[in-house]
């Protein structure tokens, strides 16, 4: 009886270790979603910043008359101006949890939540950007059926500002891809 109770708890001993050791290797995966999501929330941050504040004014014909170009007179920039700020303070919460794996490499449920709220924000993030994408598309290159003419060939600061706003949304989403990639991972190392 005591060679079956000392066997069982050798054997107890070697699955609370190899438990460890898979919560220890999974701590690089921690930080590195950690460093993820600051990235991506900065990116978010500077392209909710830079389109935000993006506008010109071009004298016509007298100083008295004026062309003037804002993001927010397009409803498809304010959306993004929005869904940046919205994954920005996303990002910034979800913070807290990633230090908390970093920590706490073993936590699973938190991840799973942490996967379905990244997709939530991928959808949104992505759904901005694209639309943002073609308006400042329209505004480079115009459409003649339609009667929509180029205005970056006059508001030329304006669409280097667009254009410019577009790239740190779009460096979010592959940071939100691999963040889910790596959270699955991180799940199926678990399971």
């Amino acid at each position: 009886m005591s060679k079956g109770g000392l066997e069982a708890g050798v054997a107890s001993k070697g699955a609370g270790a190899g438990a460890g050791a898979g919560a220890g290797a999974s701590r690089p995966l921690s930080i590195l979603d950690f460093i993820f999501r600051v990235v991506a929330g900065l990116a978010t941050l500077a392209s909710a910043i830079s389109m935000g504040t993006t506008n010109e004014t071009l004298p016509f014909f007298t100083q008295f008359i004026r062309f003037r170009a804002e993001y927010d007179d397009l409803p498809t920039f304010t959306f993004f101006v929005v869904a940046n700020a919205i994954i920005t303070g996303y990002l910034v919460l979800s913070l807290t949890l990633s230090i908390f794996h970093v920590i706490r490499s073993g936590a699973k449920g938190t991840r799973i939540l942490l996967v379905i709220l990244d997709t939530a924000a991928l959808g949104l993030l992505t759904s901005a950007a694209s639309a943002a994408t073609a308006i400042v598309y329209l505004a480079h290159k115009g459409n003649t059926s339609a009667n929509w003419f180029a205005i970056c060939q006059q508001f030329n600061s304006f669409c280097e500002r667009i254009s410019g706003s577009l790239i740190g949304s779009f460096v979010a989403i592959v940071m939100f891809v691999l963040l889910i990639f790596l959270s699955s991972f991180a799940i199926s190392r678990h399971h």
